[in-house]
């Protein structure tokens, strides 16, 4: 199967670790021009020198605050300043506080829906004059929550259902100027989010980290935790000139954990 992703240009947000990083690196290796960002520039300038090592596609990246308004601007402009426009857009970020429903503030909520889905509309406005030219790719990265909600991460399951709205709108609304949306939903891939989660976890159950992960596991029927690579293959996928007709979906790579149909 041929991806032709060679001299493509992405912008992957949130991609200086976890599965950010891993989708980055895997479009660099089918030959792609990515622009990396985070808040973090330590990380992301470590990743650009593991991403230019492998002497493929170009990697070059920008320090942003996704949760600001200037900041995507300057991340949609920088990246168009390098490579000339933008075709593939990948859409994450890192994932809200846990908690419940009565220990969540006002204050939790506002940067949750920043973080998480404000952040998401915002990339896509600034993107897309640049995407309709040519038509182009969207995915947004999103939870196995949008199909099942996880105990305890009542900020997720709100603002990563918002996402598979917004995708399947935007599918419909974009299709004209062929730029194909979907939503992709990790499960328990093996990130450092989820070692925090399970840590947490094991510390209200009285267990250690090595037990909880024993029991989540137990609970997935490939019986296993995913990899990042793993991952970013079916996103480079729908990034790919192999997907032309998959649009407004949302998928979930959970190797089978999610119960619902």
């Amino acid at each position: 199967m041929e991806l032709r992703l060679s001299g493509k240009t992405a912008l992957v947000v949130a991609s200086s670790q976890g599965l950010g990083k891993a989708i980055a690196r895997q479009l660099v290796l089918e030959g792609a021009n990515v622009m990396i960002t985070s808040r973090n520039e330590e990380k992301l300038q470590e990743v650009e020198q593991e991403l230019r090592d492998l002497h493929k596609g170009k990697i070059a990246y920008i320090q942003a605050d996704i949760t600001k308004a200037e900041d995507i601007r300057r991340l949609v402009q920088k990246t168009v300043d390098n490579y000339g426009t933008i075709d593939l857009l990948v859409n994450n970020a890192g994932g809200p506080p846990a908690g419940t429903f009565e220990t969540i503030s006002d204050e939790d909520w506002y940067h949750a829906f920043e973080l998480n889905l404000l952040s998401y509309i915002r990339v896509i406005r600034e993107a897309l004059p640049y995407l309709k030219k040519k038509g182009g790719k969207i995915v947004n990265i999103a939870s196995s929550s949008i199909k099942e909600p996880i105990p305890g991460l009542i900020l997720s399951n709100t603002f990563r259902t918002g996402i598979v709205g917004l995708t399947k709108t935007l599918a419909a609304e974009f299709a004209p100027y062929n730029i194909l949306i979907n939503t992709v939903a990790p499960g328990r891939i093996a990130t450092e989010r989820v070692a925090f989660l399970d840590k947490i976890n094991a510390e209200k159950l009285g267990i250690s980290k090595e037990e909880m992960e024993k029991r989540m596991k137990s609970a997935i029927p490939l019986g296993r935790y995913g990899t990042p690579e793993e991952f970013a293959n079916v996103v480079t996928f729908l990034l790919s000139e192999a997907n032309s007709y998959i649009t407004g979906q949302s998928l979930i790579i959970d190797g089978g954990m999610v119960k619902a149909i």
